[in-house]
């Protein structure tokens, strides 16, 4: 889709109602925009600059924006839990992706952290995601397609379990970054420490401390890397209307925690530092907290993802109709969206 200019046939286009309420459509020659409050033609919407303001049947008007990433993600179809675009903009910026870095993550889940990764990496660099679901990895490919207009050509997803996919899937000491969003990350320590490069980041996303416990254990304990460091990431909204200035009455708060470690190089030793609690290993009693019922491993039933499937497809044949030119094959995709600060976290639901 086009990312400025006029709006044309084919772009996805953000509608914001009087009330704040989203929704998303991708404009379509003689379709309609239908709500309980009236209709809007598309074609009034086509020719018209980003950021204008138009009126539907009813005398509603709406304010048209091309979405920004920001915001797709935050509507997108969801086959898996996303990963909010505050982590987005840490993992980025703590796993230090640059432009033409080598990157694996796992497991793509709904794409949301693939479009950042990939913007951040540019042409010249490559992302491999691993998704053990089939399912999940549509959707994901849906989205990805569905927001660029294009299946990148620097990403492949390879559908299976890291640990037994990873050594034939990418050459030995070849990866820059590594970034793991999944249940048991520390199953995966020694595989990716094979295929990172000396000085390599690797970042884990994990929504528990029980989790986070252990990863860091596990990094620690594997000798590989340096010392790991940990985070979350809390973003508060403030409204502000003259002198009504106040921190808004909802946030988005905990979603997950950030842990990041680099690779050493082979045959390093690092200095042990010295700690003041005693307590520096862990029993079968806590391992048993680790279980993935402890820790809260969600699902989306069949139906579900059944649907966000077509959901994700209907979104990627349409961008890659309107790149090709077949206006007469898109087709009309309306999502309804809300902001990050009106959404609850679904990880823990």
């Amino acid at each position: 889709m086009s990312m400025s200019g006029p709006f044309r046939e084919g772009d996805r286009v953000q509608l914001t109602g009087p009330k704040g309420r989203l929704n998303t459509i991708i404009l379509a020659s003689g379709k309609q925009f239908h709500s309980h409050r009236g209709t809007l033609d598309h074609d009034a919407l086509i020719g018209l600059p980003d950021g204008s303001v138009v009126e539907n049947s009813a005398g509603v008007k709406y304010l048209a924006l091309r979405p920004l990433l920001n915001d797709f993600v935050m509507s997108m179809p969801r086959g898996a839990a996303i990963i909010y675009p505050k982590d987005a903009a840490q993992i980025v910026a703590r796993a230090d992706i640059f432009p033409g870095a080598k990157v694996v993550e796992a497991g793509v889940g709904s794409g949301a952290l693939s479009l950042w990764l990939l913007r951040a990496l540019g042409e010249s660099g490559s992302l491999v995601s691993f998704e053990r679901r089939e399912e999940f990895a549509d959707v994901a490919r849906g989205n990805v397609v569905g927001f660029t207009g294009q299946d990148p050509a620097n990403w492949r997803i390879e559908i299976g379990d890291l640990v037994e996919r990873l050594p034939d899937a990418v050459e030995a000491g070849s990866i820059d970054r590594v970034v793991l969003d999944m249940l048991a990350p520390w199953e995966c320590i020694d595989v990716v420490s094979d295929a990172l490069t000396p000085g390599g980041v690797l970042l884990c996303y994990v929504a528990t401390v029980t989790q986070l416990s252990r990863v860091a254990e596990a990094i620690r304990g594997s000798g590989f890397f340096t010392d790991p460091e940990s985070n979350e990431t809390l973003v508060r909204g403030w409204h502000v209307e003259g002198l009504a200035v106040r921190p808004d009455h909802r946030m988005v708060a905990h979603t997950g925690f950030l842990i990041t470690a680099r690779r050493l190089a082979p045959g390093t030793e690092l200095p042990q530092p010295q700690r003041r609690s005693s307590k520096t290993s862990y029993g079968d009693e806590d391992v048993e907290l680790w279980t993935p019922g402890a820790v809260g491993d969600r699902t989306v039933s069949d139906k579900s993802l059944r649907r966000r499937v077509r959901e994700a497809k209907a979104g990627a044949a349409a961008s890659l109709a309107r790149e090709n030119g077949d206006a007469d094959e898109v087709e009309v995709v309306e999502v309804e969206g809300e902001s990050p600060s009106e959404s609850g976290d679904d990880r823990n639901d």
